[in-house]
């Protein structure tokens, strides 16, 4: 049986397990779908303390891991299938391996959010795309009008990045200002290779019947006009969606999805605590979600004293 196990290996995962190492309890860290979480499809990172001129994120990620291994924490590749909060221990299925485990940190981070559109489902991979950093520089961008959707920090990296490779990058945000940080924003503003086109949405991708795109119609929400912006490649950065539909039912979540934390990161069930994107819905950055692993490998050894 398990001390400790971590389900999720980014900032928050990862920095749990390094508290926990050290602490002695030899903990369980579950990968996921995406060992390393989203922060491994960031390009420089220039806000984590530490590194005054940037870390290429799946590095910064790496490095954790080292720490972590380091002291004694097992790194184990595989998707949770299922779990079981309602008795202790507590019973968690990875790819049909049942392991018993007396307290869990979820660190299970979010997910790119999707527009809804059924073009993009069916173009996904053929020119619609959630990461820059990760399909940026294909061939089939390169010297190519590339369209990003989305006002906040992740889109104005996303376009910046992209100014790389396409011929003209659009900005294509419901509002009339970027949601982005002064930095970003001005970033972006600045530079003559991004065009932003505002008050408008995305409402279909071109073109399915072709398998590929070749375009975004867009609607005004302000004129409801419907105009046509031809590029190769739609890249979309519009927030996340938290990775709790495992735990639903089971722990409180509010309406979002994010976890309920109480009294630091505890859940609504004793020995089980949160850390990271999964629950904050707030700051949502790496040196936060870090944070919060550190709190819960705090709190998840108190609980294991205590039993």
């Amino acid at each position: 049986m398990e001390k400790i196990t971590i389900i999720g290996s980014g900032c928050a995962g990862l920095t749990a397990a390094i508290y926990t190492a050290r602490a002695g309890l030899n903990p369980l860290v579950l990968t996921g779908m995406m060992p390393g979480g989203l922060l491994t499809t960031t390009g420089i990172v220039e806000n984590f303390p530490g590194f005054p001129v940037g870390i290429d994120g799946f590095e910064l990620v790496n490095r954790m891991q080292q720490q972590a291994e380091r002291f004694g924490a097992r790194i184990k590749m595989g998707v949770v299938e299922s779990v079981n909060l309602a008795k202790t221990p507590f019973s968690i299925i990875v790819e049909g391996e049942e392991i018993n485990s007396q307290s869990i940190i979820i660190a299970s981070g979010a997910s790119h959010k999707r527009l809804g559109l059924e073009s993009e489902k069916l173009l996904e991979k053929k020119g619609v795309t959630y990461c820059a950093t990760c399909d940026g520089a294909l061939p089939i961008f390169r010297n190519q009008p590339l369209v990003v959707v989305g006002g906040g920090d992740s889109a104005c990296e996303e376009a910046l990045f992209l100014t790389r490779f396409g011929s003209v990058v659009y900005l294509v945000h419901r509002r009339d200002k970027l949601r982005a940080s002064k930095i970003m924003a001005e970033r972006v503003l600045s530079n003559s290779k991004i065009k932003p086109i505002w008050n408008s949405v995305v409402v279909d991708i071109l073109d399915v019947t072709k398998d590929k795109v070749t375009g975004v119609k867009i609607k005004n929400v302000k004129t409801e006009s419907i105009s046509v912006v031809d590029c190769a490649g739609v890249f979309v950065a519009i927030g996340h969606v938290p990775n709790t539909s495992l735990f639903a039912g089971q722990i409180e979540l509010n309406d979002a999805g994010y976890i309920v934390q109480k009294n630091g990161t505890m859940t609504s069930v004793p020995g089980v605590f949160a850390a990271g994107d999964c629950c904050d819905y707030r700051y949502r950055q790496a040196i936060t979600a870090a944070g919060q692993g550190c709190s819960a490998a705090i709190d998840a050894e108190r609980y294991l004293s205590e039993l």
